[in-house]
This record gives C-alpha cells, structure tokens and sequence, in this order.
C-alpha cells in the first residue's frame, strides 16, 4: 500500500494513503536510506509504501520502502557531527520566516538556509514577520534586507501574521504547491500557519523575556493542507543550520550573488579568499557584493571544523 508521509514524531510516522485513509506507522530498525546517513531515515512529503500488520493483535503498520525524492532540504545533525537530519521532502518551495527583531535572525542563518536550498534544488521565498512591531532603526534594517535578497533574487514578503497584514499575495504564491515552514522559534510560524489554515489549531507561545528568544511550540514535523490547495510542511523552529555534505569548492555555486560575480575571476579554481586577479574580493571592496554575504559564505568555507553550527532544534 502506498502513502505520503504527512506527521512525523521521529519515533513514529502518520501516513495518508492513496486512498486517504490515515495508518500510523513506525519504520524497522534496521531501514537506512541508501548513501544518506540521518538521523531520521524518513521525513515529511516522503512517499512511501507500508505494510499492515494485524490489527487485532495491536501491531503498528511498518513502512517497507520509500520513494525516489525529488528533492529535500537537509541540515547537520544537531547530535552527531557526520550525520543529517532532513527537514521535509518532495517540496515546490521553502518560506523562509524571518524576524527583524524579538526574535532577531541572522543573516548568516539565513544565508545558511539559501545556501543549502540552492544546493538541493529548492526554491526559496522570504517572509519578514511582525512588520508591524518595529522602531524606526529596525525599519532600516528591514529596507536594507529586503532590497538584498531582492536583488540577488529572492522574492521577500513584508507581512504581520497577527495583525493579518500583507497575508493575501503570499497566500496567493503559496497555492496550489508544497511548502515548507521554516524560521528560528519565535518567528511567528505557527500564528502565520494558523492564520492561513484556520483549522490547524496549532500551539502559539510568547517570546521568552530573558534572552529575547521563542520557545519551541511544534515539536514534530507536520503537514497541512491549505485550503486553497497544496500544504504546508511545519517543523520545529531551527537554531542553527549546519551544512552538509558540502564540499568548500561547492559553497560559491550556492551563493547566487557570488556565483554570478565569480565568472570574472582570473582562476576557475578561485576560493575568493586570497587569489590575485579575484573578482569576489574585488566587488566586496567596490560595496558590489554584500559584506554579510562574503561573511556568511567564509563560515560556510570552514564547516569542516568539528563543532561549527550544531545548535539543537
């Protein structure tokens, strides 16, 4: 019998199956996804196909094999560092949710994520959140950003989900197509999932007063269908965002700013770090290449020290 995976708790997973019903499922010890190492061998959009067991003695289903992906977006493992963990699979797009402030993301974060979903294929569209709750020196910060990622090509969303302001052209691109959620905790991604699927019903919490931070409220990864069409893929917010598996010489391809400048270098080989006749080095000199963008692609460079961007969920 085959099925998408729609919940997943990481000790077990809800199913929908091609004839909709919902089997909840576990996954035997010894199944590994061929060539991948992670931490959770099956993740949400997965299609599958699972075996019934009998019903009547409380046997839980089992999921025998799942489908070639399309795609995924992956991130280090917060426990072990040669591990991966994935986030969701077979996904049209990522919306990124992004706050200024209370809480503050990084750009290094956030050039971390669109990195490694340039990497694996999936496109990214950018929500700032809480526009409605910022000083004048916070709406700066939000023009310069915002005409960054613009620029490099991004599409950037300026949008309130608890004042419900700006809602109507993302919920517009988000039709019709799989999305995954993502954002550090405290971005606003469960008010935002609850404002565009009423019936989710899913946990809000306050920002944590002491470290200005969110406290985690979805603890599982989970998919919810828009009422327009397609669905949502929300799991839990993300602190830090390890690469993986990506090769130093492979980090300039997946910074498109960078890629694009990179073509003028005097040596195909070029880190962008020290080489004479450097394009990159030259435009970050000439204001044409973001200094938080070469910042965010140099930590990306010296990844392989152990312990760098392991942050847990």
């Amino acid at each position: 019998m085959h099925g998408t995976v729609i919940k997943s708790t990481g000790s077990w997973y809800l199913v929908r199956t091609d004839d909709g019903r919902a089997i909840e499922c576990k996954v035997k010890g010894n199944f590994r996804l061929r060539g991948i190492r992670s931490t959770n061998p099956v993740a949400v959009g997965d299609g599958v196909t699972i075996k019934e067991q009998s019903a009547e003695a409380g046997e839980a289903a089992f999921i025998t094999e799942i489908d070639e992906r399309r795609n995924y977006i992956i991130r280090k493992a917060s426990n072990l560092s040669k591990q991966s963990h994935i986030l969701a699979a077979n996904v049209d797009m990522a919306l990124l949710i992004v706050t200024i402030a209370r809480p503050e993301t990084s750009t290094t974060f956030i050039d971390r994520f669109l990195a490694s979903a340039e990497a694996y294929r999936v496109p990214v569209c950018i929500a700032f959140n809480k526009t409605d709750d910022l000083t004048p020196a916070e709406h700066e910060v939000l023009d310069y950003w915002q005409a960054l990622y613009s620029d490099i090509g991004y599409p950037c969303f300026r949008i309130s989900a608890l004042k419900d302001e700006g809602i109507a052209p993302l919920r517009e691109m988000l039709a019709g197509k799989t999305t995954l959620l993502a954002g550090h905790s405290g971005v606003g991604k469960s008010t935002l999932l609850n404002l565009l699927i009423p019936d989710a019903h899913v946990r809000t919490a306050q920002i944590s007063d002491a470290h200005g931070t969110g406290m985690h409220t979805t603890t599982f990864s989970e998919l919810f269908e828009l009422p327009q069409g397609g669905a949502l893929i929300d799991i839990p917010g993300v602190k830090g965002f390890g690469t993986f598996n990506m090769e130093p010489e492979e980090v300039a391809h997946y910074f498109r700013d960078i890629f694009r400048i990179s073509a003028d270098c005097r040596f195909s080989n070029c880190t962008h770090t020290h080489e004479p006749g450097c394009a990159v080095l030259q435009a970050l000199e000439d204001h044409r290449l973001a200094p938080s963008r070469y910042a965010s692609y140099l930590s990306m460079m010296d990844d392989k020290e152990e312990g760098k961007y392991r942050a847990a969920y």
